[in-house]
């Protein structure tokens, strides 16, 4: 169902294009959920085709409303069918762009928004499942520290090199925060790590997590 983020987008010519940073939600809200295999980031490219009807209706409404839906690493279950157990930090997505794919599914690109909690969750008679959310503050820009440069000219190397999802990102490539997000995303790390690095809300403490995994490739 989806397509990782390094993959190209559902034949789209303006997915590279980004709306403007929203305000950051605050409080409880009310989200539709999309358990996925796959991990979300605040400001990160999401490409997904789209199949099942919950998710076709859900995706019209989010469209109709300019609304977002929460995006949550699947536990235990299957995108297509029952979900056991999700994650309970997630992404908020906002749709960007859309069209009709080559075997006529619906193709949509969507970036990464906010964070947010899952205290609860019901599932809708169509099988959608619905969160009560509460929304996490956004993780403030930090400087990239002097011992961690490097990680920013890779990315600045790397992202062109990824796919239409990724050639269009110019930076921020000196933000400790934004550096740290997509490097997790692009690092081949288990589902699990990435989880854990979404769920770290302290931008040198996700770096320093990640440092291991580049370093064997920098020497």
């Amino acid at each position: 169902m989806p397509h990782g983020p390094g993959g190209g987008p559902p034949g789209s010519e303006s997915a590279s294009q980004t709306p403007a940073r929203r305000a950051a939600r605050a409080g409880s809200a009310e989200l539709p959920l999309f358990p996925l295999n796959t991990v979300l980031f605040p400001q990160g490219p999401l490409a997904l085709r789209i199949f099942e009807p919950r998710y076709v209706d859900m995706v019209r409404k989010c469209m109709r409303d300019g609304a977002p839906f929460g995006v949550v690493l699947i536990h235990s279950g299957q995108e297509a069918g029952a979900v056991s157990s999700a994650a309970e930090i997630g992404t908020s997505a906002v749709i960007i762009d859309f069209n009709q794919l080559p075997d006529g599914l619906l193709g949509i690109i969507c970036t990464g928004e906010q964070k947010f909690r899952v205290e609860d969750r019901r599932v809708q008679p169509d099988g959608l499942n619905v969160g009560t959310i509460t929304w996490l503050p956004p993780e403030p820009a930090e400087a990239l520290p002097e011992q961690h440069g490097h990680l920013g000219q890779l990315l600045k190397k790397v992202l062109p090199q990824l796919g239409e999802l990724y050639k269009s990102m110019s930076g921020p490539f000196d933000d400790a925060s934004w550096v740290g997000m997509r490097l997790a995303e692009i690092l081949p790390i288990s589902l699990s790590e990435r989880q854990e690095c979404l769920e770290i809300d302290d931008p040198l403490a996700r770096l320093e997590r990640l440092a291991p995994f580049i370093r064997p490739a920098e020497d």
